[in-house]
């Protein structure tokens, strides 16, 4: 399932809601100070939301797709051999789920042109 952008927006707007301001004044004259600030508690409201709306979606195996950004899915992984590095005992790594991130056309060109470095 490819989430769009609305689709994870009416997913927020579910859990946060926010109040107009009153308009004074200087409202009428400088229209931009129509929009009321986020709180940091909304804030950190709004991005918990979207990262339970991801989490929901990839436990059910669908992958999660942000325009612009990349896709993340779910890949399952066999149980194969493996060795402990400290010990150098042999020992069966048990098949898992795991959660990988292709980043999309945009950030690979945006990561070239400004020099940043994959953290891993």
């Amino acid at each position: 399932m490819t989430m769009t952008k609305e689709q994870i927006a009416r997913g927020v707007a579910e859990k946060i809601r926010l109040r107009k301001k009153k308009r004074e004044r200087q409202q009428f004259l400088f229209p931009e100070m129509n929009h009321q600030r986020l709180t940091k508690k909304q804030a950190a409201g709004i991005v918990d939301s979207m990262f339970e709306i991801m989490k929901k979606a990839l436990e059910r195996g669908d992958f999660v797709m942000i325009s612009g950004f990349g896709k993340f899915q779910v890949k399952f992984k066999w149980a194969r051999k493996g060795r402990n590095p400290r010990t150098g005992e042999n020992i069966v790594l048990e098949s898992r789920r795991v959660v990988t991130f292709h980043a999309s056309r945009n950030l690979r060109v945006l990561e070239e042109d400004d020099g940043l470095e994959a953290s891993g």
